[in-house]
């Protein structure tokens, strides 16, 4: 079904410019933990301005070759993880979708083919981060996959035919880790206790933080190609392609503002950023 702007108008309308956030999303038990990291993105929830919709881009759903939107009226948890305690796998994050607001997304993505999709619902990289930062959201809350068969410049092609909808109250997150190197992390080093940062993890934080700051989209976009510390701090890119995303929303009178710029770990960015 075709949706116009007149259409879409009765669920969002017109707003300030919706900031757009980037969250280092880490370990699940961020989402039962009170730390350094939950207690920024419950501060940074209470400074953005109440939104109309929710959108998330995780890196936990991959969608090889297409791009999906979720549209169910009722989001499910997912507890897509393993080996954690019983107490995780019982965190209920209540939310409800919106139809309407999916197709018209979809609808803005439909050279790319994007389908709606009723099955999927709420992935940790999502409600693991909202529960601090909207813990009681009387907002629908989306998602929007990631097709990792897609080249990054692509990806940030396809994400930027958004960017219009911040004008109508939507809040966009992309939710994944600028360095994930799970192959290398220190056990037992979580939320800062012990545990020093890897050389080169730190290397590639902050060379990719400065092109971040000086919007050097080029570089971003090309990681192994620019950085020789992309292949072991990015082993694969799963959780680096929501930042891609974020990146792609911005609009170019804007900067961004970080937090959480730890290492967790040994070998996972918690790097954040919002507009600021």
């Amino acid at each position: 079904m075709e949706y116009s702007l007149g259409d879409i108008e009765a669920r969002l309308t017109p707003s300030e410019r919706m900031p757009v956030l980037f969250i280092g999303h880490g370990n699940p038990m961020n989402a039962i933990s009170d730390n350094a990291y939950t207690r920024e993105w419950a501060r940074v929830g209470r400074e953005v301005p109440v939104p109309q919709a929710i959108v998330v881009i995780s890196a936990h759903w991959l969608t090889p070759g297409s791009t999906h939107i979720t549209d169910a009226p009722r989001n499910r948890v997912i507890y897509d993880f393993g080996g954690f305690p019983d107490e995780l796998y019982h965190v209920q994050y209540p939310t409800r979708g919106d139809a309407e607001v999916a197709r018209y997304l979809a609808r803005q993505l439909a050279e790319y083919e994007a389908q709606l999709d009723a099955q999927w619902g709420l992935d940790h990289g999502t409600w693991s981060v909202l529960k601090h930062l909207a813990p009681e959201p009387e907002m629908p809350v989306l998602q929007v996959s990631i097709d990792y068969a897609m080249p990054l410049p692509d990806l940030y092609e396809l994400y930027s035919r958004l960017r219009a909808l911040r004008h109508r109250g939507v809040l966009f997150i992309g939710s994944g880790n600028i360095v994930h190197a799970l192959n290398r992390v220190k056990w037992g080093s979580a939320n800062g206790e012990g545990g020093e940062p890897w050389d080169w993890a730190e290397q590639f934080d902050a060379d990719t933080a400065e092109a971040l700051r000086d919007r050097r989209t080029d570089r971003l976009l090309d990681p192994y190609g620019t950085w020789s510390e992309a292949r072991i701090a990015v082993p694969t890119d799963d959780h680096y392609r929501p930042m891609v995303a974020s990146l792609s929303l911005l609009e170019d009178d804007e900067e961004i503002s970080f937090f959480n710029d730890a290492i967790d770990l040994g070998s996972v960015g918690m790097r954040s950023f919002v507009t600021a």
